[in-house]
């Protein structure tokens, strides 16, 4: 069963995640809220039928907690350990972020983000430059891989093992077409009057669901325990 979730329920999402990695889980509590909050959005986007990036996800974050909780309780010591403990590290902090960040700008419709901004009354400076950048990254990676489908047909593949034609072929193309998409979507803002004095109207009715109000309450309920127990509990 697909469930559409509000825009904003999503930014909450966000929020939540976001402040959470930023504080470090010291005992299997912390560490079961962090991991359970981590795989919410995977199966959100299992349920939106996005199973390839759920899988890399999944891979991705399972391995480097394995790496993790190994490495830690691991009594040698070297430059691969260390090497190894500070990327899985990495890994483990920053990836919940950009797993809830990946489902949101891949399931989001820009006029469902204007009209959940606009219903927020945050200033259109604000929600103008974030709904371009949500636009920006998915399509540097379309053009890129029209990059990479040119160079294939002309039978020039990843240069050849050459670094300096790797760059030539695709990095200096893709540095160009960046500057022309940032030009373009900029445009295409101005001419659906984003920044206009007039306040402008959507066709999208949002509404908070059942699932958005469960979502909610669960993060919100999540992030009380996590800082109940790292702080207040003896």
């Amino acid at each position: 069963m697909k469930v559409k979730l509000d825009p904003r329920t999503k930014l909450y999402m966000i929020l939540i995640v976001s402040a959470l990695i930023m504080l470090s889980a010291t005992t299997p509590f912390l560490w079961a809220i962090r991991i359970f909050i981590t795989f919410i959005p995977i199966a959100f986007l299992i349920v939106e039928k996005r199973y390839t990036s759920a899988f890399v996800f999944t891979g991705a974050y399972t391995l480097a907690l394995i790496m993790t909780f190994v490495l830690v309780t691991d009594e040698s010591s070297g430059f691969l350990k260390s090497f190894l403990t500070g990327y899985s590290g990495i890994v483990v902090q920053f990836m919940p972020a950009l797993i809830v960040a990946w489902y949101v700008v891949r399931t989001t419709k820009i006029d469902e983000f204007m009209s959940a901004m606009q219903k927020m009354h945050i200033p259109d400076g604000i929600t103008i430059s974030l709904a371009v950048v949500m636009r920006f990254f998915p399509t540097i990676k379309e053009e890129y891989g029209s990059i990479c489908d040119a160079m294939k047909m002309r039978g020039l593949s990843l240069g050849g093992g050459n670094v300096a034609k790797m760059v030539e072929y695709r990095m200096i193309p893709l540095l160009f077409s960046c500057v022309n998409i940032g030009d373009e979507l900029s445009a295409a803002a101005i001419t659906r009057g984003l920044g206009g004095t007039v306040k402008r109207s959507s066709i999208e009715k949002l509404r908070l669901t059942v699932h958005d109000w469960m979502l909610i309450m669960m993060f919100s309920a999540l992030t009380i325990c996590f800082v109940y127990s790292k702080y207040f509990k003896a």
